[in-house]
């Protein structure tokens, strides 16, 4: 463990009120940020449940932003308690929201409207439409019409806030064309944006004749990635797929013919025709055969994660070289645990090139460096390890003494994730305050019973827990946020049902009062520090 050093807050705020930070940009923003850790961390602090709601909706959170009944009502958890922003007009089934993304202005870039600079939610439509929201109003700025063709179902960032793919539904065809034997060709769409000012890239199809029985496909930073049932994963350049096979390149509001029709491109009921068809094998870039399609791609210099195709093999991980495939130095990860939900594996989202292993009673962050004396190969070694707090089972091992006096030992080992054990369940990471935040949860008779800790991400030192106070079933669906001064609980129960607690950041004023009184002493007419 490195050292925990203590920032004086005072002296921040002095020297940021001397405007000493002002000649760096960005310098003023990480300061108020390290000033709000230092708050957030002390011991004083508490975190209190000020708002619980329930919804037979699902309940989504983005950036301070919590949204009800299909994106309609918008609440801000920023105030010290949540208030209502906004609550759009009722509408049918067909035009209920069904994804969404936040969009946040970038810096530096020249927009067409003054509504471009404040954030907006992109959201999707039952019937295809993708509308542009005001984050703080509700009010719609743009509204495009896709298609009539497919059901587009699906919002995910190509490139974060800059690029959007809109993904159709699988195209598994009619009951009757089933029934006749006749194939869909086309197994679904991908509709790609640049957003602000929204700009057509075009509508890709995923083609059955040129990829093959697929499973999947997504767009990430404008890498194609097709799937399949076999476990095979294969990348592609959008930006070539784009290049060879666009038939036409459309404008989003200008006059257009297809088909033999006329219409506007993204108005109703023309939309905007598919102009991207691949009639011939792209080049590959990449391949790898993973259990579950499971990969990932990350660190420096570029390395992937798999688990090998092999039922036996779960929970085993692989981490190797993008460039020759060759696997790293203690690159095969597995966990020794044994328990009924496997561990998981990621790299870390600081843009650190480490990766976090969690399993039920640890979390591991690796790191990726060269080996000495040969540049050219990388190994994986520990940064840093998480370990839940438990005590060891009184009951194991306890021999039995038999009605003839003979004494039997008794061997039995429980799962690592046995609900009476704390038992880690979610591991986030807080981008701003750069900690990471553990849930861990322990049942307590008939209740389960969790906290969040926040633990510094240099050094994995815990630095303050927080306890939930509702209780946690494990056998339910749960979505922690810990986004500055505040924490959010998700929970959804059968019968979607749908709960959310809200808890904000306070400083206990008995222990604030009682410190006071301890550090300052009044003589008279002194006061003495």
């Amino acid at each position: 463990m490195g050292p925990t050093q203590r920032p004086n807050v005072c002296r921040r705020l002095s020297r940021r009120a001397l405007g000493f930070f002002s000649r760096d940009a960005g310098v003023v923003q990480r300061t108020n940020l390290g000033i709000l850790r230092a708050l957030v961390c002390q011991e004083s602090t508490k975190f209190k449940n000020v708002w619980t709601t329930h919804s037979k909706s699902p309940i989504a959170y983005e950036r301070g932003r919590i949204y009800f009944d299909n994106y309609r009502c918008c609440v801000s958890s920023v105030a010290s308690e949540p208030r209502k922003l906004y609550e759009m007009p009722k509408c049918s089934k067909s035009e209920k929201i069904e994804d969404a993304l936040l969009w946040e202005c970038p810096v530096g870039e020249m927009l067409p409207n003054p509504s471009d600079y404040k954030s907006s939610l992109i959201a999707l439509t039952a019937h295809n439409w993708l509308l542009r929201i005001s984050a703080a109003t509700g009010e719609i700025l743009e509204k495009i019409y896709l298609a009539s063709y497919c059901k587009f179902r699906y919002l995910s960032w190509d490139t974060p806030q800059e690029v959007i793919a809109v993904k159709s539904a699988q195209n598994k065809g009619s009951a009757l064309a089933r029934q006749a034997g006749i194939q869909q060709s086309v197994l679904l769409y991908l509709a790609v944006f640049r957003v602000l000012p929204f700009s057509l890239i075009g509508i890709l199809e995923i083609n059955k004749k040129i990829f093959g029985n697929v499973t999947d496909a997504t767009l990430s930073h404008g890498i194609l990635i097709v799937m399949y049932s076999s476990g095979l994963v294969r990348l592609y350049s959008f930006e070539a797929i784009t290049e060879q096979f666009m038939q036409q390149e459309l404008d989003l509001g200008c006059a257009c013919r297809w088909g033999g029709t006329t219409g506007t491109v993204g108005e109703a009921p023309f939309g905007i025709p598919c102009n991207i068809k691949i009639t011939d094998t792209p080049p590959l870039l990449f391949e790898v055969s993973s259990l579950e399609n499971a990969f990932q791609i990350g660190g420096h210099p570029w390395h992937y994660i798999i688990t090998p195709n092999k039922k036996k093999q779960r929970g085993v991980f692989h981490i190797c070289a993008l460039k020759d495939n060759s696997l790293a130095k203690n690159g095969i990860q597995e966990m020794e645990c044994c328990s009924l939900e496997s561990d998981w594996i990621y790299f870390h989202p600081d843009a650190s090139g480490r990766i976090i292993h969690v399993g039920p009673n640890q979390v591991k962050v690796l790191k990726l460096s060269e080996i000495e004396n040969n540049s050219a190969q990388h190994q994986i070694s520990e940064d840093f390890v998480i370990l839940a707090n438990r005590e060891k089972n009184k009951n194991e091992n306890l021999p039995t003494v038999t009605a003839s006096g003979r004494v039997v030992k008794k061997s039995f080992n429980l799962l690592d994730d046995d609900p009476e054990q704390e038992t880690f369940k979610i591991v986030d990471y807080e981008d701003e305050l750069d900690l990471l935040s553990v849930v861990a949860v322990t049942q307590i008779d008939a209740e389960g019973k969790a906290h969040l800790d926040f633990h510094c991400n240099e050094y994995g030192t815990l630095l303050k827990s927080i306890p939930l106070v509702e209780s946690w079933d494990v056998t339910y669906s749960h979505e922690v946020y810990f986004d500055r001064d505040l924490v959010l609980h998700i929970e959804q129960k059968p019968s979607r049902v749908f709960s959310c607690y809200v808890y904000q950041m306070v400083c206990d004023p008995g222990e604030e009062e009682e410190t006071i009184n301890r550090s300052y002493k009044k003589d008279g007419d002194n006061i003495k520090y």
